[in-house]
């Protein structure tokens, strides 16, 4: 596949990472000349200088012959430019743009994007994706990741496995004797840096971080069971009032009547924009890493803090600030891969990478056949997909026991109709179901062939 990439920064690289490393051919622009040579440096990518939304840079870029263009820059109105151009001069035929500016997706302007105006076929909005995963995890604080498939029915959660989780030491066949009627299936485990498609007879181990998939309404009880059901967080203290912290709060204002929030904003100017804009939310000028402040905002009563300014460090600190003063939970943004490693020690419970929320989103429209949503796990090794079987799909009409499905692969959940199944070796898959599956890396090309239609294969 021919990719065009507008922007070398955080989102284009992590995007440009994952597509040259799956053989794709990709070229990318940006202004900078500094992030245009260290991209070249370190990915198996071309680089070009210049204007984003230029014909003539996208032209040597190879937007003529592109398959794809993915315009991730941090302007708005360069990437909408920049797709209205590649659609116009270059036909061509996917084009992804990062829109930030939450004016433009208005649901009364949303023919702005249609094919007869600004052609562009999927919007980006990082800040909000980020901001629903946020939210998810506040709705189930007992889980590490949550993500959610087929129109909302079926839910992956990835739930670690520690002295607390019961079910550690036990046979996964064991846990469908000893919970018949849940409707939850463990179709992958982190253990020591490797991903693992369990089997059956395989065990979850203490210090595993288990990913679970399930039928929306079991997702509380599969917590229960795994020993990881929380009360769900009524005093939150967010640290960061940028684009995320006041959707965030906006978010919580109107799906959590009974939460008590408040934010702590560096800029004074936002701080004020934002306090007008809130309702019952109590903003605070300072800085996150203000220990007077915290206390001020009531850290130390907290059940949660969610540290999602543009800085790393300040988000570990501010966040590791928090817990010391008393505050129950927290979670952090962090961009940088390199700290994920370490965050158990330094005492964060959980963090967010807003890169693979991103990278997920575009890979859904990167993936063949009928896809209908993927989910990147621990920076690729894995990814969870929702694909639409065909009646030419080796998958269909015949017992799941009777599927020679490679290692590496695991059914999570059938949709059919609209009643989510739990596979078993009786299941028969028909023609129009939505399955959920658990791929590794090395077999994320095998799943795609399963779901594509027949004349593909020629």
């Amino acid at each position: 596949m021919k990719i065009v990439i507008c922007g070398a920064g955080q989102v284009g690289y992590g995007i440009a990472e994952r597509l040259a490393a799956e053989n794709n051919d990709v070229s990318v622009i940006d202004n900078s000349p500094s992030l245009v040579q260290n991209i070249q440096d370190k990915l198996d990518v071309r680089g070009h200088v210049g204007h984003g939304a230029h014909p003539d840079t996208l032209m040597r870029a190879g937007a003529d012959q592109a398959d794809m263009i993915i315009a991730v820059t941090l302007y708005d109105e360069v990437n909408m430019v920049a797709c209205q151009v590649a659609h116009s001069l270059f036909n061509v035929p996917t084009k992804i743009a990062r829109v930030r500016a939450q004016s433009y997706r208005q649901p009364h302007w949303q023919n702005l994007f249609s094919r007869d105006h600004m052609p562009i076929d999927v919007i980006i909005s990082p800040e909000v994706e980020v901001g629903e995963v946020i939210m998810r995890r506040i709705a189930l604080p007992g889980a590490h990741d949550v993500v959610m498939f087929a129109d909302d029915k079926i839910a992956m959660v990835a739930i670690e496995c520690d002295d607390e989780c019961p079910v550690v030491d036990t046979p996964l066949s064991q846990l469908s004797q000893l919970f018949p009627d849940l409707e939850a299936t463990v179709t992958g485990i982190w253990r020591d840096n490797k991903m693992i498609a369990p089997r059956s007879s395989d065990r979850i181990l203490n210090g595993d971080l288990a990913y679970v998939i399930a039928a929306t309404g079991q997702i509380n009880r599969t917590l229960s069971i795994f020993g990881k059901e929380k009360p769900q967080a009524s005093r939150i203290v967010i640290g960061g009032g940028g684009n995320i912290g006041r959707y965030l709060a906006h978010s919580i204002e109107e799906r959590m009547q009974n939460a008590k929030v408040k934010v702590i904003e560096q800029s004074r100017e936002s701080a004020i924009e934002m306090a007008d804009q809130l309702k019952r939310t109590v903003v605070l000028h300072g800085s996150a890493l203000d220990e007077q402040l915290l206390i001020e905002a009531g850290a130390g009563n907290a059940d949660l803090m969610v540290a999602i300014t543009n800085d790393d460090q300040v988000n570990i600190l501010s966040a590791v600030l928090a817990k010391k003063l008393g505050c129950q939970s927290n979670l952090t943004l962090l961009n940088n891969s390199g700290y994920h490693s370490f965050t158990k020690s330094l005492g964060i419970d959980d963090y967010i990478n807003p890169r693979t929320v991103t990278i997920s989103r575009v890979l859904q429209h990167v993936r063949r056949g009928r896809i209908r949503g993927v989910y990147s796990l621990q920076n690729g090794a894995a990814e969870i997909i929702e694909a639409e079987a065909l009646d030419t799909s080796p998958l269909v009409g015949i017992p799941l026991r009777e599927l020679e499905l490679p290692d590496g692969v695991r059914i999570g959940a059938i949709y059919q109709g609209d009643t989510v199944i739990q596979p078993t070796g009786d299941c028969i898959i028909k023609q129009k179901d939505r399955i959920v599956i658990l791929a590794l890396n090395e077999r994320v090309r095998q799943v795609e062939q399963m779901f594509r239609v027949s004349l593909e294969f020629f």
